[in-house]
Order: structure tokens, then sequence, then C-alpha cells
């Protein structure tokens, strides 16, 4: 999109110039720094990243092995009190998408009183009757959350998605932190920012409060990885390097005894808690996909005997829907009584005839998203788009109007990023992770700022050229 910068709220900057309260510390540091020697910075951070080995992949591109995550070394910075608010509607609407999960699978009262469509799940793949009248360990489905929040203003944070099956992008965040704090170690004693290091430790210590209750000593935790040509590879050693947990593929696990045990130089092992990176459809092909060579055969049979925790639980991507996350504000209200504190992005839903009609008749100005889409793929952004995509989508949804909805293209609020001519704005959304367990839920400050590298964009996935940023929470 290429709508002017000034329409757009600034976190930096007010209209008049002036540096807003949370970048006044960083301000005042970085107009101290000889520009010469922030572009040796800048330049030092790329070689960081590829030194360490911090890529990702793109499935069907024949160069697109080892592709670096753009970073950009100006930080995204949010005050305590602006977290502290935000912190409340990330956990209302976390603790929700948990209760709601459970009532999906048991006894849908939700549905029973009229406040969602049963239609919304009952075809929907993400859906798994597996899971029905299944209670996880610790009554937890979604252990580790990432909620997509958008701004439009000083107060104006929107929910832009939920991903609640496998959300990805924290050892970005991770090493986004430790790029910056080896480049400008004296900013950090400048500026007093809340630590986000100790997540591993803080996710080992929520994935074992959520094992089997017949486990005798320290759960055994173990991430599952497809293997070293998935595009997130690079997190999962991370993970598991971090937790002090072991990293295993399926080929590595099978059921012995009624356990799901990993095989060791000591013989088999048994496995209490598995933090799967694998998605639902190739966890067992004794029960999904018969020809995954994934995952592990029988694992939902020791799953639903109590024999191992799953995180996150099978069945929980009906949360990634979009179409259900339309109807978020409802489920919200549903499960804790309250107004949601954190509003969804305005959205039509195509699978409604009026609202199909008014999409069709606005599609150059509106952003249609596949109900099941991630990483930027399968939308479309109307004000940018070509007069063919126009034509090809409005056939789509003709065709398959309950496969989208669509949103107003927003005015994303930007922060600066260093270029060649200095600081320029650049449109950024944040993903804060959420753990939850029996003993409650857990938010990480901060969390991972993504941001569109291309002026006047608002792709800022980094499968489309989008970044990633330092997040900031100032301490108090």
């Amino acid at each position: 999109m290429s709508a002017s910068d000034k329409t757009n709220f600034d976190e930096m900057h007010a209209p008049d110039g002036s540096v807003r309260n949370a970048y006044d510390s960083y301000q005042e540091w970085l107009s101290g720094q000889d520009e010469g020697w922030m572009r040796r910075k800048n330049f030092e951070a790329e070689s960081f990243f590829r030194r360490t080995g911090i890529t990702f992949n793109v499935y069907g591109e024949d160069d697109a092995e080892e592709r670096l995550i753009p970073f950009d070394m100006v930080p995204r910075i949010i005050t305590g009190a602006e977290w502290r608010r935000l912190s409340k509607g990330i956990e209302q609407r976390v603790r929700a998408l948990n209760a709601f999960m459970h009532d999906l699978y048991h006894r849908q009262e939700i549905i029973r009183a009229g406040r969602l469509p049963e239609r919304l799940f009952r075809h929907n793949k993400a859906w798994l009757p597996q899971m029905v009248g299944f209670t996880p360990p610790g009554g937890v489905y979604t252990h580790i959350t990432g909620i997509d929040l958008v701004r439009t203003g000083p107060d104006d944070f929107l929910v832009l998605e939920d991903n609640a099956r496998t959300p990805s992008g924290v050892s970005y965040m991770l090493e986004n932190r430790e790029t910056m704090m080896a480049m400008f170690p004296e900013l950090f004693s400048k500026v007093k920012v809340c630590p986000v290091s100790d997540y591993p430790r803080r996710l080992a210590k929520s994935l074992a409060a959520c094992a089997p209750p017949n486990v005798d000593g320290p759960p055994t935790i173990a991430v599952l990885t497809p293997g070293i040509f998935n595009s997130a590879y690079y997190e999962h050693a991370f993970l598991a390097d971090q937790m002090g947990a072991e990293l295993v593929e399926g080929s590595d696990l099978r059921v012995v005894n009624g356990k799901v045990q990993m095989r060791t130089t000591m013989g088999f092992k048994p496995v209490d808690v598995l933090y799967r990176r694998v998605d639902d459809e190739y966890l067992d092909p004794l029960t999904f996909n018969p020809d995954s060579m994934l995952g592990v055969p029988g694992i939902m049979d020791v799953y639903r005997a109590g024999g191992i925790t799953i995180a996150n639980a099978p069945g929980t991507g009906v949360c990634d829907d979009k179409a259900i996350y339309s109807f978020m504000p409802e489920i919200v209200e549903f499960y804790t009584g309250e107004k949601a504190l954190l509003p969804n992005v305005e959205t039509w839903r195509c699978a409604d005839p009026d609202s199909l009609k008014y999409v069709l008749e606005n599609l150059n100005e509106l952003v249609v998203k596949e109900v099941h889409g991630s990483g930027g793929y399968g939308m479309l952004i109307g004000p940018t788009a070509t007069k063919k995509d126009l034509q090809q989508f409005r056939a789509k949804l003709k065709s398959n109007p309950d496969n989208y909805i669509a949103q107003p293209t927003l005015s994303l609020s930007t922060c600066p990023i260093f270029t060649r001519k200095g600081l320029a704005p650049r449109h950024v959304d944040l993903r804060p992770f959420v753990l939850s367990s029996p003993e409650g839920v857990d938010i990480t400050p901060g969390g991972l700022t993504r941001v569109a590298l291309k002026r006047g964009s608002l792709v800022v996935n980094s499968s489309q050229g989008g970044g990633t940023k330092d997040s900031w929470v100032l301490e108090d």
C-alpha cells in the first residue's frame, strides 16, 4: 500500500516532530552516535545473524534453503503502562481460547446458546473428532499462543489474528535481543528494558507443569521437529537446546509398553511432554494421514490414555481459523462474562450473502484472506492489487465464499528503521508469546515485532520480504 506515512500513527514521533515519551532515552542516546559508526553496526548485525545461522526456508523456491532473516537495529519501544493494559487483554483472550477449546470438544455450550454457528467447525478440517470428550493433562489446550497485534493510534491496539496451533518466531525474539545487547551494551545501561532471555526457562517450567499426573520425578520434555528441511528448524533446535530438552524426529520415537519413548544409546526412554512442531495431520499415521513419515504411530492412543502431554493439543488449529476469529468478541464474553479488552479488526464473513455483496462491491479497498491461510499467502490487498488480481479474487469469492473473510485496509502504526539515508518509518505488527499451564498465564514482555521493510508496504511476513526488530517493554 502506498498510503502517506503522515496518515499513520508514528510510534516514535508525534505529528509536530517531537519524540514520544517511550523513545526519550533512546533518542538521547541515538543523537550522540556517529552515523558512520551506526552504518558499521548495521552491517555487523547482518554478519552476526549469518554466523549464527538465523535463517528460514520458503517452500517452492529453489534458492531458499538458507535465507537470512532481515533484522533492523532500531528497537520498537512500548512503555510499562501500555504493556500492562495490553497484558490484561492478552491474558483474557488466551483464557477464553482455552475455555472455548474445552467447550468445543465437550458440551458445545456456545453453539447450544446460539452464539456460534455449528457450520463453522462441523466441516472444518482443524476440528478433530478424535479429541471429543477428552481433556488434556491439566486441562490446557493452548500451551503456547501467539496473538498478533496491530496498532492504529496511541491507545488503539487491535488483534489481527490468533496463533494457537504451532506459533513460531520466538527464537527471533530472543536472538534479536541478544544481538542488540552484544552491539549496544551501553544502551541497556541507559534504558531499563524488561528481559526476555528467560523465556526458554519459563517455557520448560510451563510445559513441565502440564505433564501427566503419574510422572515420577522431573518430566522428560522433547521437541518434535519435522526435520532439517522445515522452514522453522532453526527455532526447533534453538528452543530444545535452550530448554535443555531433547530434539527428536518421528523416527526417534515409538510406542513401547504403552508409553511414547525415544531411542537413546542406553535404550528407549519415556517422553512425558512433547512440544510438537508437526501439524495435526502428520502427528499419527494410524489416526490421521496414513502416509505421514513425520509422526509417531499410536501416539494418539497413548495421549488419550493420559500417558503423554502434547503441546499444543491436537485440534487447537480451530482457533487459527479466521472465520472463528471474527466471533472472538462473542467467544471472550461467553467464557469470561466480560467484554473483550482487545478488539478485533472489523471483519466481513464472505459466507454471509450481505457481507459477500459488500466485499465484492468494495474489493479494491479491502484485504481479503483465506480462513485457513497463513504466512501472508492466499490474500489480496485491494489498494495495491492489479485489475487481474481483483478479477481472479472476485471469481474465487463467488465460487467459494465460505473460504474467505475480508477486512479494511488498516492504517498500521509505523516505527523507524535504519536506512542509508537515516531513519525512515515502516509499518509493524507485534506477536507476544503467551504460556499457559495449570499454574496460570505467563506473557513474555514484548514479543516479536515484524516490520515491512519496503516503503508503504503492509506485508510484514518474512516469507513476503518483511524483517524483525527487537521489542522493548520499559521497566517502570
